[in-house]
């Protein structure tokens, strides 16, 4: 029997250090949902955002923007997320876009 050393390279991953930096290749989304409440009544949650965000301000600037109620619930598995009285799916993706927090390939609208 002869004795080679067979080196098997592992899984490498060439695109391992993009997806953890702020790079553009990597995607994060943002996800604008809707949820139906009581009757004709809904909320409009947006999550995924970046941490180094301020969510407060964010949503202060939708709040004014838009004319409705929102607040910043944190949450155990999505972190923060941003709600919204109403409908403003349209509204918060175009927000988003116009003042630069988010690309228009990074958003997804869930929703009826």
């Amino acid at each position: 029997m002869v004795d080679t050393d067979v080196q098997i390279p592992s899984a490498f991953d060439p695109f391992a250090e993009a997806k953890d930096s702020g790079a553009p290749g990597a995607k994060e989304y943002v996800h604008i949902r809707i949820q139906q409440r009581n009757g004709k009544k809904s909320l409009t949650t947006v999550q995924g955002l970046r941490k180094e965000y301020s969510y407060e301000k964010i949503l202060k600037d939708l709040k004014k923007e838009f004319c409705c109620n929102g607040n910043v619930v944190q949450d155990k598995e999505l972190g923060k997320v941003i709600q919204l009285q109403g409908d403003q799916r349209k509204n918060v993706s175009h927000f988003l876009v116009t003042k630069g927090v988010a690309k228009k390939d990074q958003i997804k609208i869930h929703g009826f």
